[in-house]
């Protein structure tokens, strides 16, 4: 009978000081201060690892060469994503730039990721980090328009990206070679 209160204490200690801790607001919430970077790197692992187990279960993409469908997601991707974001030669706005943790680049997030990845992340978003779940108030096809669109932009450098943007035209095939 000894051997089952040990147990049995140790929860009661462990609950009541996570209660203490929870009501005695020493954890900072301020998003001016970055993360340490241990829990920083423990925030990204389970964020990544959470993503990936998701992912599986994400539809098949379409074909996202398709221009009528770039074009599509070029326009939703200029109006929800590059404010915080930003864009080639977009800045981040004011609102992207106090992000705690720090929204990252698309050009590279559409580079490394994969499309079923970005397709996930875009329709349920990530909480506690300012990315919104689109999936909300965006069709599956809408969303897909999305991706097609974030897989082009890796190649286009500030000066094809603003001129896409004034003729509202989806980048040629294969699209411009980004400059280094």
């Amino acid at each position: 009978m000894r051997w089952i209160r040990a147990p049995i204490v140790g929860a009661i200690l462990f609950a009541a000081a996570a209660a203490g801790f929870t009501y005695s607001g020493l954890f900072d919430v301020s998003a001016i201060r970055p993360e340490p970077h241990w829990r920083a790197q423990l925030f990204k692992t389970v964020k990544d690892r959470s993503i990936d187990r998701r992912v599986a279960t994400s539809p098949l993409p379409p074909p996202l060469t398709d221009p009528k469908l770039i074009s599509t997601g070029q326009i939703q991707v200029s109006a929800m994503c590059v404010v915080c974001h930003g864009a080639p030669g977009v800045p981040k706005s004011e609102i992207g730039k106090g992000l705690n943790p720090e929204a990252p680049s698309l050009s590279t997030i559409a580079k490394e990721q994969s499309p079923a990845r970005l397709f996930w992340v875009v329709k349920n978003g990530i909480k506690m980090t300012g990315m919104p779940a689109f999936g909300t108030t965006q069709s599956e096809p809408q969303i897909w328009a999305m991706v097609a669109f974030l897989k082009q932009l890796p190649r286009l450098d500030a000066q094809h990206y603003a001129s896409y943007q004034k003729l509202g035209a989806p980048p040629p095939a294969g699209g411009p070679g980004r400059s280094r």
